[in-house]
């Protein structure tokens, strides 16, 4: 049994559990979503104590080494003290901007914030509303091009966000951003190297982001990107990407729907088949794979059997929200 002092209380936290499940059986709340270290809503940091490194898998190195970790995956084999990130220059204030409808279930959500918050296009950011509740959601906007934070989110079904930002949300609100995190984002090098980029629904955000970022640095090889959706009117930016694709010559679009009736620019049939029926080998290629987990794990074993290095794929899972069961 470990012991845990998190704000001037001791917990015990059993053998196999993690500090996240411990907090909750106590009754206390922290941030946190994906539950499996990806979202990394749950970060907080040890002032006494030493983390585990599993706890500390995929965080930056400056983070790491001022002992924050993820209490999702924290399972301590010693005694911790730990406390929240919120004085860590982690969270900032932002300011709603604007909410635009894209399609009939997806709103873009255009944020203000702090220059403080330096990101790369495609990388996500958590949302934490004032009830506590957090949402992982990627960047589509490129901050040298857009003066505020864009992000593309789709109407979850008893969404606690989503629903706040569909039905709720209005010029002059606040949120505060937790981030941001990923490493699914254009790196400057290899200009004239063949960019495959394929997502699902409003995997397209991380996508729109990177792609724009790579014609913006001079990137002169070809540059795929292909957006799936069930039917046409899940779609969206369709327009804007036609006309960015005529504007750069090496930009080719590929909407692509599991079920018509489509236009006649529009495939109609799995975006998996599409993406290779179109490009017969990918070596050479860095590929990025953004939406369903089902998708991206099956893409990733895709692109590499067509010649794509493992190093070379980026991948970001949109994973749901995880709840907690008694």
């Amino acid at each position: 049994m470990s012991e845990l002092v998190f704000e001037g209380t001791t917990y015990e936290v059993p053998p196999g559990n993690t500090v996240l499940e411990a907090l909750e059986v106590a009754g206390v709340t922290i941030p946190s979503s994906c539950r499996s270290g990806v979202c990394q809503s749950c970060l907080l940091r040890a002032v006494e104590g030493t983390p585990p490194a599993t706890a500390q898998a995929g965080l930056r190195d400056t983070l790491r080494q001022q002992g924050y970790f993820l209490a999702c995956c924290c399972k301590p084999d010693g005694s911790l003290e730990v406390v929240r990130p919120n004085d860590a220059g982690l969270r900032h204030r932002a300011r709603v901007a604007r909410v635009r409808s894209l399609n009939a279930t997806v709103a873009e959500l255009t944020l203000e914030c702090d220059a403080a918050f330096e990101y790369r296009p495609g990388q996500f950011a958590n949302i934490a509303l004032t009830c506590g509740t957090v949402r992982s959601y990627s960047l589509a906007s490129v901050p040298t091009e857009d003066p505020h934070l864009h992000m593309h989110i789709a109407r979850m079904p008893g969404g606690i966000v989503s629903g706040w930002v569909h039905d709720s949300a209005k010029e002059g609100d606040f949120v505060d951003l937790l981030g941001p995190h990923g490493n699914c984002f254009y790196t400057v090098g290899n200009f004239g190297q063949t960019l495959v980029l394929a997502g699902t629904g409003t995997g397209l955000a991380p996508l729109y982001g990177i792609a724009r970022d790579a014609l913006r640095h001079g990137h002169t090889g070809d540059i795929h990107l292909f957006h799936g959706s069930i039917r046409q009117e899940g779609l969206y930016l369709v327009e804007e990407l036609r006309a960015l694709s005529h504007t750069h010559s090496n930009l080719h679009y590929y909407p692509c729907v599991l079920e018509g009736p489509a236009d006649a620019q529009t495939h109609v049939g799995a975006l998996d088949a599409h993406v290779t029926s179109t490009l017969s080998t990918l070596r050479g290629s860095r590929v990025f794979l953004c939406g369903h987990p089902d998708f991206v794990k099956m893409m990733q074993k895709k692109t590499f059997l067509l010649g794509a290095a493992m190093k070379d794929i980026f991948a970001d899972s949109f994973l749901p929200a995880k709840t907690v069961t008694a």
